[in-house]
């Protein structure tokens, strides 16, 4: 009795499949129909209908003449319908198995447009926000501009290359900017060596930015905390040099460095030594 309950139950699955099968309208399309089925649903913003069509076209014809076009498209309709990581795993795949694809400047483009697009909230926070920059993570900022910077360098004629070039200076600006708030961070903790070394890093990875004036104020601060004079001129030099004008002149003036640590006193010596 009990196989018999099995065997009517597997049966019912397999009628409910071919249902399913034989109620897809699509089933019987061809290539050309489907691929021209999601371009149409992809033109009409119909995001996911699209990507549907997409997914059965390549399932069914993976190899055929819309294969490669259909990579690319679907995951333009991933990033349109807020499925980030769906459209960077296509980008991905559509880089490394088409490489030469005479739309391959648009991958790259679109790969700098996706992570851009989900940084939107981290760039919000970073240009209004003081908060604890370490519970930020900068990687997609660093993916976008690193697409945006391959697309520039190997495509220069790309018609996406004069966008992609001005989207890749506003992103390293950013990033030179959370290196300064992470700076600021370590400072106003007294984390005074960290704070060197972030500012360090700063003017060697983004020079001409914004930010090297931050960068420069900060490393003369945390120098004077430190009792650095030397280093602490020589960082005003050429913060002066730069920037004469700067603010932060006044503010490495009112920093007050922490008062010399006075010498261990001697210990007692025990009874009945006398040292030599």
């Amino acid at each position: 009795m009990f196989l018999r309950l099995i065997a009517v139950a597997l049966a019912l699955l397999w009628l409910a499949g071919c249902a399913s099968v034989n109620d897809d309208p699509t089933k019987d399309w061809g290539p050309d129909k489907l691929y021209t089925e999601a371009r149409t649903r992809l033109s009409d913003s119909e995001w996911e209908e699209a990507i549907k069509l997409y997914e059965k076209l390549e399932a069914r014809f993976p190899y055929g003449r819309y294969a490669e076009q259909a990579q690319l498209e679907i995951a333009f309709a991933y990033y349109k319908y807020d499925e980030p990581a769906q459209a960077l795993a296509a980008i991905e795949r559509f880089i490394r198995q088409h490489p030469t694809h005479p739309n391959v400047d648009y991958a790259y483009y679109l790969k700098g447009v996706v992570n851009f697009s989900g940084e939107r909230s981290f760039i919000n926070w970073l240009f209004g926000s003081k908060d604890d920059p370490m519970e930020r993570d900068p990687r997609a900022m660093r993916d976008a501009h690193e697409a945006f910077r391959e697309l520039v360098t190997r495509f220069p004629k790309s018609r996406y290359a004069h966008d992609g070039a001005q989207r890749a200076a506003y992103l390293f600006d950013a990033m030179a900017r959370y290196e300064v708030h992470v700076a600021e961070f370590y400072y106003n903790r007294g984390a005074y060596i960290a704070t060197l070394n972030r500012c360090k890093y700063t003017l060697e990875n983004f020079p001409r930015t914004p930010a090297t004036e931050d960068a420069l104020g900060i490393q003369a601060m945390a120098y004077k905390k430190l009792r650095l004079t030397k280093l602490q001129d020589d960082t005003l030099r050429v913060l002066r040099l730069n920037f004469p004008n700067s603010r932060y002149f006044a503010k490495v003036e009112a920093v007050k460095p922490p008062p010399p640590k006075k010498p261990a006193a001697l210990s007692a010596s025990p009874a009945g030594h006398n040292p030599t």
